[in-house]
């Protein structure tokens, strides 16, 4: 079993600029979308993203350079909003607005606001087992199977990366993948509520290697061997169709995935109380 695992992965800027930056942004987007902000700050990786509470939403600032904005994780929250069915149990996107300054380029989302704590809060790992109910169960393995239903030409999981870090990380070969799905891609407790199920941080959906959500989930569960243990009897149907051994495309990437983020602090984003950061 893996020692558990509580290094907080989400953090402000180092720098103070950087910080009266964001706040700046974070103040500019609650003024054009009317609302008052409250409680505390809520910083993404890196202090790429703010977040705070906005009346009956979650106001969200993401940051980037000019020349680095847009693309796949810039637009994933917008794009999923529309084309994921409701069915998938998320927050609603209520409002976008984007601007640059000073050489950043300034993404606001407004999201209906969520007071369901998430099931991890720092970090993406689960360091103790948790009792949930078969129906919570039910509801995580439909939401993934209507995902999986979702046509999109968005790339989560590149090959690319797959070649660039199975060897560095997991010391192993890189691996063709074969079988392909519209997944989450950032799976894991910090982005998912018990009562009722719901699920954070769209930044990163789109197209993965089949198991991988699963696999991902079940990496950042090793130190609750209960709740690891659920996760594979739940999903004995998609495990049993992959490959064992290093030649696990899926096992292989979750794992690798994990190794990365221990590696750069590099987490998927996610709120203790509203939607991800």
């Amino acid at each position: 079993m893996e020692p558990a695992v509580r290094e907080v992965v989400f953090a402000s800027p180092t720098e103070h600029d950087d910080r009266e930056r964001m706040r700046r942004a974070h103040a500019a987007a609650a003024r054009q979308f009317q609302v008052p902000v409250s409680g505390p700050e809520v910083w993404g990786w890196q202090g790429r993203t703010l977040g705070r509470r906005a009346g009956d939403c979650w106001l969200r600032v993401v940051a980037a350079a000019v020349d680095k904005a847009g693309g796949r994780l810039w637009e994933g929250t917008a794009l999923a909003d529309t084309a994921v069915p409701r069915p998938v149990p998320r927050p609603r996107l209520r409002g976008l607005v984007d601007w640059s300054a000073d050489e950043h380029a300034y993404r606001a989302e407004l999201t209906e606001y969520i007071s369901a704590r998430p099931l991890a809060e720092g970090t993406p790992v689960l360091v103790g087992d948790v009792s949930l109910p078969d129906a919570w169960w039910a509801d995580l393995r439909a939401a993934l199977n209507t995902l999986a239903t979702v046509p999109t030409d968005r790339e989560s999981v590149r090959q690319r990366w797959v070649d660039t870090n199975f060897r560095r990380f997991l010391g192993i070969d890189p691996i063709q993948v074969h079988d392909y799905t519209t997944g989450h891609g950032d799976l894991h407790w910090a982005n998912l509520t018990k009562s009722p199920l719901l699920i954070f941080d769209w930044e990163n959906w789109g197209r993965l290697p089949v198991g991988y959500d699963v696999g991902l989930l079940h990496a950042y569960s090793l130190a609750a061997p209960v709740t690891a243990a659920r996760i594979r009897r739940e999903f004995a149907h998609v495990l049993e169709r992959l490959p064992a051994g290093p030649g696990n495309s899926s096992r292989s990437a979750s794992s690798c995935r994990r190794a990365t983020g221990a590696s750069t602090r590099f987490s998927p984003r996610s709120s203790p109380a509203g939607p991800s950061t």
